[in-house]
């Protein structure tokens, strides 16, 4: 089957689109900005340059590999969001690096775009909260909704999104899955309506994508669920999800090796 390939966004398309993007995963980094829009990178260095020119976007290299990009308060504001400008916090950068891979591999599977899926973002989520989450609730990383019309076997249904890139403990994960299995409510709803007896559950399933060094606490955390347990899905993280390491110049290892000969002597 032949793939139906989408009109090139117009310049302004492209930026409403391209800003939005950036908005909802608190940041991004060139290449998957890049993968997103279907440009080059070249095309997406530009645009990049551009909305920093005209003070939508900040732009740096915060970790290894290509630069981050994140709005500026203007730039949320042309978006009609009302975020906190902020850059990316730089320990959750391999963590909405993940989120935004999956993110993407999602949108790129067959029948998301003509089903019309939507993603929603942990940030929307959590803006909805206002800062009411508890101290012991859980907030997945992102939900897929599926309209009711939508040409999928799951049409109709809410998914809430898990990347896990490090272990937590099984128990831990279990109530996170036996939380997220059970609530009934959206996000930013009273909490009486998060959980009540005999209403349909919000999420219809969850998916787990994990790395290999979390992958066995969480299925082990899903056997724990009984009957439950098949509405839990477990994949493997897609490509590109991972930050590169960061490099070591050949004086750095150098200086390295020595320090740790002297130390050892």
């Amino acid at each position: 089957m032949t793939a139906v390939r989408s009109p090139p966004l117009s310049l302004a398309e492209r930026d409403r689109t391209g800003l939005a993007f950036t908005a909802e995963m608190y940041g991004v980094q060139l290449d998957q900005l890049a993968a997103f829009l279907g440009l080059s990178a070249r095309q997406a260095r530009g645009l990049t340059t551009r909305w920093a020119t005209r003070g939508l976007a900040d732009t740096a290299v915060l970790s290894p590999g290509q630069p981050w990009t994140w709005l500026t308060r203007a730039g949320l504001q042309a978006c009609g969001t009302r975020y906190s400008a902020a850059p990316p916090a730089l320990p959750r950068l391999p963590h909405i690096r993940a989120v935004t891979a999956v993110r993407l591999a999602i949108e790129a599977a067959p029948g998301y775009a003509e089903s019309a899926g939507y993603w929603r973002s942990e940030r929307r989520l959590r803006s909805r909260l206002g800062g009411r989450l508890g101290a012991r609730e859980h907030l997945p990383d992102a939900e897929v909704h599926w309209p009711d019309a939508a040409a999928v076997p799951w049409a109709g249904e809410c998914w809430a999104i898990e990347v896990e890139l490090t272990a937590k403990t099984i128990s831990r994960t279990t109530a996170i899955m036996r939380e997220l299995l059970a609530r009934t409510g959206d996000y930013g709803s009273p909490a009486a309506q998060a959980r009540v007896a005999g209403q349909p559950t919000r999420h219809a399933r969850v998916l787990y994508v994990c790395s290999p060094a979390a992958l066995g606490t969480v299925l082990r955390s899903r056997a724990q669920l009984g009957g439950a347990a098949g509405r839990v899905e477990v994949r493997g993280l897609p490509a590109g999800a991972v930050l590169p390491a960061p490099r070591t110049s050949a004086r750095g290892a150098a200086a390295k090796a020595a320090r740790t000969a002297r130390a050892s002597a």
